[in-house]
């Protein structure tokens, strides 16, 4: 199992619509090959702050399955206008 995790900065004062519009996009990812779990949490000291964990059985389901996929375009249009900067997403494996 691969572990996607990004941090997520909103712009100023949208982040109910971010929420609102997380909860379509959410259907869009959970529906991919590979997808094991989504949570999404939101900081206590940063209002307009979250963190994404998204569990994929590997790496290529979220690089190449999702990413180069049609269903991302989608994805990237109901969310990528949200972020500030853009976030970095990195990938985490077990190590025990």
């Amino acid at each position: 199992m691969i572990l996607e995790q990004a941090i997520l900065y909103i712009k100023q004062g949208e982040s109910k619509t971010f929420e609102k519009t997380f909860g379509e996009a959410r259907k869009i990812i959970s529906s991919m090959k590979g997808f094991i779990k989504l949570d999404l949490l939101k900081c206590v000291e940063e209002i307009d702050k979250y963190l994404l964990l998204v569990s994929w059985e590997t790496i290529e389901d979220h690089e190449i399955g999702f990413r180069q996929s049609s269903e991302y375009q989608e994805w990237k249009r109901l969310l990528h206008h949200f972020y500030d900067p853009f976030p970095i997403v990195e990938h985490y494996k077990s190590v025990f």
